[in-house]
């Protein structure tokens, strides 16, 4: 590995793998270690993009093994952070949420200890060899709960959490905010709104209506299809996570949202667009008529939207990828991924 080295958690997931990628286009001088459990939802496949590159080691973990974060502290010169590892199915979270405790909470813990005994002196200063570290922990907006028809999430907004995911998460958040005002950890938090793009879980809402389509199957939505999201292309998340790594105030929280509130239906009918133009079904019928309302998820959140006032005026950061555009790329992919 090259220079200093970042540790990303969770670095096969959706929204790792795409920072992984970025920080290789970005940062070609910045040593990346990345630790996954290599769970259901990791995406193996990434490791084949990275096997030639010598700025990243990979290493099969769980955030929850304090001896092997112990190894990993001692053996590298880890100056960053950029914890992404999480259960985030929120189904999953429903049906068994006991993975979710531990490893969204007792593995959050696990690190911030981690961090905390190699960066600090006994007085709880940094070291003079960690004087620049840092630790982003990786959140949701899902832990404000839900809105109404007018809003939008801020960074001051109560926390509010409605599923077991959801209330994972924003104890997390607490321990890392905890872990700055307690020991002087140099901490920041990001929450995001639902991310969208190439490499997500066949679980999530667009690859599942994409699938579902292309292999003539009915396509689910949730009870009436009327539950708003706040879309963000996962490209323009991965900036704004390493624009509030670098630049971020120690301690702040900054909600990063891609201005694209669109209801399920809608989304829906967005991605069956591009599916009838670049890959029309043979009976010459729009793939619209495959979507099947089903029973809607036990607390369900009616609307999510994320004011992103702050990072765009404190770090000058603003999406860049249009809705359109960044779905087209999403389609595309898992059609050429199918092949």
């Amino acid at each position: 590995m090259q220079g200093t080295t970042i540790l990303i958690t969770g670095g096969l997931g959706f929204i790792g793998s795409n920072f992984v990628d970025y920080l290789i286009e970005t940062k070609r001088d910045q040593g990346l270690l990345i630790l996954d459990k290599k769970t259901y939802a990791a995406d193996l496949k990434a490791l084949d993009r990275w096997k030639q590159n010598t700025q990243v080691c990979f290493v099969e973990g769980d955030i929850c093994d304090a001896i092997l974060l112990e190894k990993l502290f001692q053996k590298n010169n880890i100056q960053g952070i950029i914890h992404f590892a999480a259960e985030s199915h929120v189904d999953n979270s429903i049906s068994g949420p006991k993975d979710f405790i531990e490893t969204n909470i007792i593995g959050t813990f696990q690190l911030l200890e981690a961090s905390r005994k190699s960066w600090l002196d006994n007085n709880q200063k940094l070291k003079p060899a960690f004087k620049s570290a840092r630790f982003h922990h990786i959140s949701t907006d899902e832990v404000y709960g839900a809105l109404g028809l007018k809003g939008a999430f801020t960074e001051k907004t109560p926390y509010a959490p409605n599923s077991p995911y959801s209330a994972s998460k924003a104890a997390s958040d607490h321990l890392v905010r905890s872990y700055f005002h307690t020991y002087g950890l140099p901490v920041v938090t990001t929450n995001c709104s639902n991310n969208f793009g190439p490499y997500q879980h066949h679980e999530k809402l667009i690859p599942t209506i994409i699938r579902k389509a292309i292999h003539e199957e009915g396509i689910p939505i949730y009870g009436t299809g009327e539950n708003i999201r706040d879309w963000l292309f996962v490209k323009d998340h991965c900036k704004a996570i390493q624009t509030v790594f670098e630049r971020g105030v120690l301690g702040e929280v900054y909600a990063v949202g891609g201005d694209n509130e669109k209801t399920n239906l809608e989304l829906c009918d967005a991605v069956i667009k591009i599916l009838d133009q670049i890959e029309p079904r043979s009976n010459g019928e729009s793939y619209s008529k495959l979507i099947t309302h089903v029973t809607d998820r036990l607390g369900h959140d009616y609307r999510y939207a994320i004011d992103a006032t702050k990072i765009k005026k404190d770090l000058k950061w603003l999406p860049q990828t249009p809705f359109e555009e960044g779905l087209k790329i999403t389609v595309k992919h898992y059609l050429t991924k199918r092949k």
